[in-house]
């Protein structure tokens, strides 16, 4: 028998006054785009920025119905928006950030499945990984160096 280990590195910032200039003009956007959200239901708002590779951010939020199969998490709202206005640009960086109404959410959250594997198929597409910054509605935020971090053991089209 043999073991296999998979471990993540985290970086971790202990609040937004510890990142680049950039970094945190992104997870501010990230905040911003907290206010496109469509979350009668849940009450939990997302928000997610992404910066191209030409400096572009651009940012969405999750959309919910009643329906809950068919919402939109934010990220599949912003990589929507790259795929179909910037079909050829290089994402460089993600930032997502939650906020609920029932509770102060001072841990990072993590993308759900879904969303990761499609940041991660995002990563294969333009054959560079993407950052990730997470952060909670305050407190500590974290940086992941790919999705394929926090996917591990992930399915691709190899196995098609």
């Amino acid at each position: 028998m043999k073991t296999l280990h998979i471990g993540l590195d985290i970086k971790i910032y202990e609040n937004i006054d510890e990142l680049s200039n950039r970094d945190a003009q992104l997870m501010n956007e990230a905040k911003a785009a907290l206010q496109k959200s469509h979350s009668p239901y849940s009450k939990f708002q997302v928000g997610a920025s992404v910066i191209l590779e030409n400096g572009k951010v651009l940012s969405g939020a999750n959309q919910e119905n009643a329906a809950y199969p068919m919402c939109l998490c934010a990220e599949m709202v912003v990589l929507s928006t790259v795929s179909s206005e910037y079909p050829s640009m290089i994402i460089n960086t993600m930032a997502i950030t939650v906020k609920s109404s029932s509770q102060v959410i001072d841990l990072p959250v993590p993308p759900c499945g879904a969303c990761r594997q499609t940041i991660f198929e995002f990563e294969q597409r333009q054959q560079k990984p993407i950052r990730i910054l997470l952060q909670g509605e305050k407190g500590a935020i974290y940086e992941i160096a790919s999705a394929k971090d926090i996917l591990p053991l992930s399915f691709d089209s190899s196995f098609l």
